[in-house]
């Protein structure tokens, strides 16, 4: 890579932290202010940076404005999909990916198992909110504040005598998935269906979907199914990573305290 060009891209990461004057910038990229100005004044050009009044550099408008731009271009389904095969071909389960959508969770992706009996389940079909495992991990990011609101304005249905019962068990459950970072359905929606699932993370550390693996017992036990939550959770964390561009072997991205609690 160009010096220059390796130059001028860690002056983004640095102005992220908040405005800076140019010997401030110069410091961090370890250059003369000569050398500094000039990819100051080649980003400012472009748009990437912004001089305010005081002197000082900040992060400019083309720059947030293409980073919306390339989310809203983004298809987590497009995006998952290969992984969702290889998790189906590596288990020979089925495996939906699901997103959260006002108070709705939706499949938008399944790959069917191999073997004669079939979930019942479609693309575009809402999902049991109060026992799927996917729907858990989606709400479960949520804000306290929201989670609270949508826990107290649903309703909880006794599919089986292992499905949540009221909003206070719902909400015990959402905070036992974000402290471990994944998500069951033991029985709870169909008494003997059993599923697992990881969330999908986006760049700033937020679940932008969820996926899962599921079975019925008379292919594989609940704890069996367990077994593979392992693997569940790292083709998870590759759709992730392709979908936010990170390299691998990059740490998953969680988010800030801020974002928790916004």
């Amino acid at each position: 890579m160009s010096q220059s060009v390796e130059r001028a891209l860690l002056i983004l990461p640095a102005l992220a932290k908040g405005p800076a004057g140019l010997g401030e910038v110069a410091g961090e990229l370890g250059v003369h202010k000569s050398t500094a100005l000039r990819l100051l004044r080649t980003l400012h050009a472009h748009g990437f940076v912004y001089r305010q009044a005081d002197g000082r550099y900040r992060l400019g408008a083309r720059l947030f404005a293409l980073a919306a731009e390339a989310v809203e271009g983004l298809d987590v389904r497009e995006i998952a999909h290969p992984h969702l095969v290889a998790l189906n071909e590596a288990t020979g389960h089925t495996v939906h990916l699901a997103v959260h959508q006002d108070d709705e969770v939706l499949y938008i992706d399944k790959v069917e198992s191999r073997y004669p009996v079939r979930m019942y389940s479609r693309v575009g079909k809402p999902v049991p909110l109060t026992v799927a495992a996917v729907a858990k991990l989606l709400l479960a990011d949520l804000p306290e504040a929201d989670r609270r609101a949508l826990a107290g304005r649903i309703d909880y249905p006794r599919y089986t005598s292992r499905s949540v019962p009221d909003a206070d068990a719902f909400l015990r459950e959402l905070d036992l998935v974000r402290e471990q970072g994944w998500a069951s359905d033991l029985g709870g929606h169909e008494e003997f269906i059993n599923c697992v699932g990881a969330p999908v993370r986006g760049p700033d550390g937020r679940v932008v979907a969820a996926l899962s693996v599921s079975a019925p017992t008379v292919v594989v036990t609940a704890d069996g199914l367990l077994e593979l939550l392992p693997l569940v959770r790292r083709t998870a964390d590759a759709v992730g990573r392709d979908y936010s561009g990170t390299p691998a072997g990059s740490p998953t991205p969680t988010p800030s305290e801020h974002q928790e609690s916004a």
